[in-house]
């Protein structure tokens, strides 16, 4: 399968899309035609029934793929096969106590980290009531000073390989409906992956991961030049 064959009307289109691709953007980006956004059927964008956004999460769920702002802070799928990778070349090899300790990493990103690592998993509106970011219950307005940041910060640790997203959480109606735009769950990939995750992740040096994506996505995009390759996997 290449990207000009691609085209998804189902669900199941997706799944193999992931598998067989590995990495599939999910909006339009730097590298024209490289993006579910611009081979979906556009009635799978909004309708009553199930499409592309309610599919997310069973995807994530069914195929262990790697869900997150991987692109350029925009959301991305990566298959389980090309994240071990995916995750060693944006960490540099480093896990993030060691990183914090180089003074890579920020004293926020640090403490949402630690929250987010010391669950299983854990929903967004959940972490940002433990963080700080949300007043909780029983404070007085008088009482609470917010964390900012939350958002911004989320962002940096997928970006740097330590958070994806796992699944999400839609409320219900009345007639128990599901609606609105669904409440991410985070996790490390070492929660999400187990033991496996961190014995493979830095099986290779950064540089050895970052060729061996690149030379994948050379083959995916041919016509692409290297620079917007490298520009894209920053």
């Amino acid at each position: 399968m290449n990207f000009n064959d691609l085209y998804i009307q189902r669900k199941e289109d997706l799944i193999n899309a992931i598998k067989e691709l590995g990495f599939i953007p999910y909006f339009s980006n730097s590298i024209e035609g490289f993006s579910i956004e611009e081979h979906v059927h556009p009635s799978l964008w909004f309708s009553d029934m199930p499409g592309i956004w309610e599919w997310k999460g069973p995807i994530i769920q069914e195929t262990k793929c790697a869900y997150g702002k991987f692109a350029h802070n925009k959301a991305m799928f990566i298959s389980k096969h090309w994240f071990y990778d995916f995750a060693n070349y944006r960490r540099d090899g480093y896990d993030f106590d060691a990183r914090f300790e180089d003074h890579l990493a920020t004293y926020p990103e640090q403490y949402l980290y630690n929250i987010i690592a010391s669950k299983h998993f854990i929903r967004s509106k959940e972490a940002k009531a433990i963080g700080g970011y949300i007043k909780p219950k029983g404070k007085g307005k008088d009482e609470w000073i917010p964390r900012k940041g939350f958002d911004s910060t989320i962002t940096k640790l997928q970006m740097k390989g330590y958070v994806l997203i796992t699944d999400f959480d839609y409320a219900q109606d009345k007639n128990g409906h599901f609606y609105g735009w669904g409440m991410a769950r985070y996790a490390t990939p070492e929660n999400f992956y187990g033991e496996a995750f961190s014995k493979k992740v830095y099986a290779r040096s950064p540089q050895e991961s970052k060729e061996r994506i690149m030379k994948h996505l050379k083959k995916l995009l041919p016509d692409t030049p290297i620079r917007e390759l490298e520009y894209f996997l920053q």
